[in-house]
């Protein structure tokens, strides 16, 4: 199987006076597992609706391989469609629910045959073939959906939520089952999701969206590490951020009272939780503040802490558990401090995003 590259050209969709999408201009590379990360009324969703040909832009273009499919009909695209529900017949055995696209296109039943056996050694549901779905885990009904959408060998398949009614150590299960499906098939994904650690695990791109607006787009490392904006900033990760107007590093005057490295007249200063140290006397930065800590929680091999800073903001840390040492309890007096090489600054709005 082989994937086609994607494109919305200028693509929108307003209802009435509401907007749900403003002028959108995106690339999907051929094979390329592509996320749309945003939270509810974002446009992810009405974004994949124009694609699948469930909503009709009110402007621009959708085209799948070069080739302009903004006026056809969702039956003649040619896309594989993964749902929330897995929209399975459950009257039918997993086999039969595989082989249904194949026999609504009239393949042979030598080929139907054939390619069923091979979807289901990918999706490692040999010897399942005479079950019902409700005979099937969760995560089972997802993989038959997976090879479902996939058997036809569709060169885009898109997904709408598809772990959403997964419990959390499954959706994480399931994440790499459907990374290992995207190897092991080579099309292209669109990937629609609220879950910022689905996207970040899974995706090669995502693209951030918010109010109807591509707000930034790249590879997960990058929009972590360098965010255009306070939104994608704690869309994407725990952030603190610290309004800021004008420095002087040596006198520490900015509004919170912080030391900035480099020029800066007015923004957003970024700092994440895993760059901030807490320790119980001053720490050699030249941010170092006295605080309180307020809340102290453990997580799969971290502490995070929430610690009033004196005369200042309450700031959030994460720090490695190491073994054997006790962590600083609820109300202890602390000391937080980072490296000016940690902040990142930001713009009060954001830039916009690029291809």
């Amino acid at each position: 199987m082989r994937g086609l590259p994607v494109r919305f050209d200028g693509v929108s969709k307003r209802y009435g006076a509401v907007t749900a999408l403003h002028p959108t201009y995106l690339s999907v590379a051929t094979g390329e597992f592509f996320a749309l990360l945003g939270p509810s009324g974002s446009g992810k969703s009405t974004l994949l609706g124009t694609i699948a040909g469930f909503v009709s832009p009110s402007s621009g273009r959708v085209l799948i391989g070069g080739t302009d499919v903004t006026s056809v009909p969702p039956h003649r695209r040619n896309i594989g469609m993964v749902f929330q529900n897995y929209a399975l017949f459950p009257y039918l055995t997993v086999a039969k629910n595989i082989a249904f696209p194949l026999e609504m296109r009239r393949l042979p039943r030598r080929d139907v045959t054939a390619r069923t056996k091979r979807i289901l050694e990918i999706v490692r549901l040999q010897g399942f073939e005479d079950r019902l779905p409700g005979q099937l885990s969760g995560g089972q009904q997802q993989r038959v959906a997976l090879a479902r959408a996939a058997v036809y060998d569709p060169p885009l398949l898109l997904m709408d939520e598809p772990l959403g009614a997964l419990d959390k150590n499954l959706r994480e299960e399931m994440q790499e089952e459907i990374r290992q499906f995207h190897r092991s098939i080579g099309t292209t994904i669109l990937y629609v999701t609220h879950d910022q650690q689905e996207a970040a695990s899974m995706a090669d791109r995502i693209a951030i969206m918010n109010h109807g607006r591509l707000e930034q787009l790249g590879p997960p490392r990058q929009l972590y590490e360098a965010p255009v904006s306070p939104f994608v900033a704690t869309f994407l990760g725990e952030a603190n951020l610290f309004h800021v107007s004008g420095h002087r590093c040596g006198r520490n005057d900015t509004r919170e009272g912080l030391c900035i490295s480099g020029p800066l007249s007015t923004g957003v200063v970024c700092l994440r939780p895993e760059n901030i140290l807490v320790a119980g006397e001053p720490l050699p930065y030249p941010n170092s503040f006295p605080g309180t800590v307020i809340d102290v929680t453990y997580n799969a091999g971290y502490v995070r802490y929430r610690v009033d800073v004196v005369q200042g903001p309450t700031v959030t840390a994460r720090v490695p558990a190491l073994r054997g040492e006790v962590p600083f309890p609820s109300g202890a007096a602390v000391h937080v401090g980072w490296s000016t090489d940690e902040m990142l600054i930001l713009p009060a709005e954001p830039q916009g995003a690029s291809q």
